[in-house]
């Protein structure tokens, strides 16, 4: 095998920030003796959370409503031709996580998901077929699942379901008259394109899936159809690197410069495509460079518009020019295809097992926030305050107003720079922890530190809170 010293560097970058920032996993069959938390979901994000929470002694129970094969949640269920739309090196969801391409696919996130889930003993932990519908306070602040005390008694849920629940399928008018094939973008394996002529109905993450399966499997011809312009940008760690240093995520007076960019070297003779009006961060842009290339080759064609209706062949197309919006007028064309392809997203998981009082506006999910006063086994000056939590929700709120995904739909760095500033930063006696909250770098403060900090806080005439 050749030697290929950026992957080998990679390697080794993995390696050290694995052995630097990586929590050491419990022993097995381990009591811990920090609070109790249920992490509902088995995803990558529960996965994740949940090995944090036991490596540093935690005791963690994992509800995941399917079975052992439901672990990586999405990644679990999509296409065998699936990958990884940005570069891994963005997609770090724990230190020990060792990529081994810049752009895996499915097989290797979820190997990964499965190896970080056994590395930290929480096959134990993990309470398959057991889906949550409720989960309630009992008269001692402990929280309960399902009503039923026997799945034992927390200090804390971790609402880790996701943002992809089921796929979303539409029926489309006349739908039933198509004498070809129809599947969502995620029920691909085991389907073959070979010779035949694709319809992707959509224009989003679903269509780069349902683009990745028409790749591999050699199709005749493909047509993408569209109904809102998106913008369309490389995978390229450095590009899509340049565009993540916007942390507003959303139009700023500097967007035209990355715009004007991409349609310069990326769109180059397919400028048309771009879109006319929408702005580059006015909505999540599609991550994909095959597009172009099958563009170019004539093998495919990005059309934008609107469906009328399906027909025996394929599909009834009002087609729009740059510029007119969705719903506009637009010249109707037949689109023949002899398979379908639905790449129209996920519903979004349902957060219904919650209490009423956690969708109480303005702070309903994903403002959301609660305040368990239960965890008493970490240092009172630990809780962050209410009042500062939602000065934290509102100016986020207000700074990322016009961003595509709202301000804490898609969680990134920079929401964690101003939690980090209402809850860390305004106290003096949180600095101690910043490398924990940027880095996982900490370990608990022995009593008598604590103590003789609250001795100190009070002789500066620091108002306790209630309950304290």
């Amino acid at each position: 095998m050749e030697f290929q010293p950026i992957l080998w560097a990679y390697s080794l970058i993995q390696w050290f920030l694995d052995k630097l920032l990586s929590p050491i996993p419990p022993p097995p069959k381990a009591t811990l003796g920090r609070p109790r938390i249920a992490v509902i979901g088995a995803g990558l994000t529960g996965v994740s959370s949940a090995s944090h929470c036991v490596g540093h002694g935690f005791d963690v129970t994992i509800f995941e409503a399917g079975d052992e094969k439901s672990i990586g949640g999405i990644w679990s269920r999509v296409n065998n031709t699936s990958g990884l739309q940005i570069h891994s090196i963005m997609y770090r969801f724990h230190p020990s996580v060792k990529w081994s391409a810049g752009y895996p696919d499915r097989q290797q996130i979820v190997s990964q998901i499965t190896q970080l889930w056994k590395r930290y003993g929480l096959q134990e932990r993990t309470k398959f077929n057991t889906r949550v519908t409720s989960a309630k306070q009992d008269n001692r602040g402990c929280w309960v699942i399902n009503n039923d005390p026997s799945l034992g008694h927390f200090d804390g849920i971790l609402a880790a379901v996701g943002t992809c629940g089921d796929p979303k399928v539409p029926h489309l008018p006349n739908q039933e008259a198509f004498k070809g094939e129809i599947y969502h973008s995620s029920r691909l394996d085991g389907k073959t394109a070979a010779g035949k002529k694709i319809l992707i109905i959509g224009g989003g993450a679903s269509a780069v899936e349902a683009l990745e399966f028409v790749v591999h499997t050699d199709a005749a011809s493909t047509y993408v159809l569209a109904r809102s312009d998106k913008w369309i940008i490389p995978r390229n760690a450095f590009v899509d690197g340049l565009l993540a240093l916007n942390i507003f995520g959303q139009e700023t007076i500097f967007s035209w410069i990355p715009e004007s960019l991409l349609r310069k070297f990326f769109y180059r003779d397919l400028e048309d495509l771009a879109p006319g009006s929408e702005g580059l961060f006015t909505e999540t842009p599609m991550v994909n460079s095959d597009i172009f290339h099958q563009i170019r080759d004539h093998k495919a064609e990005w059309l934008r518009g609107d469906i009328v209706a399906f027909t025996d062949n394929g599909i009834r197309f009002r087609r729009r020019a740059t510029g007119v919006p969705k719903g506009g007028p637009g010249q109707e064309i037949e689109v023949k295809g002899d398979m379908v392809i639905m790449a129209t997203g996920y519903q979004r998981p349902s957060l219904s097992f919650l209490p009423d009082e956690v969708f109480k506006e303005p702070y309903q999910p994903p403002k959301s926030f609660r305040l368990n006063g239960s965890l008493t086994a970490r240092p009172r000056i630990a809780r962050p305050q209410e009042y500062w939590m939602k000065r934290w929700i509102d100016m986020t709120s207000y700074l990322k107003a016009r961003a595509p995904t709202g301000a804490f739909d898609f969680f990134t760095y920079s929401e964690l720079i101003y939690w980090f500033i209402f809850c860390v930063a305004i106290n003096p006696f949180r600095w101690k922890w910043a490398p924990f909250v940027f880095l996982g770098i900490g370990s608990a403060l022995p009593k008598h530190i604590v103590y003789r900090e609250d001795q100190i806080r009070n002789g500066l005439g620091m108002k306790k809170r209630h309950g304290e």
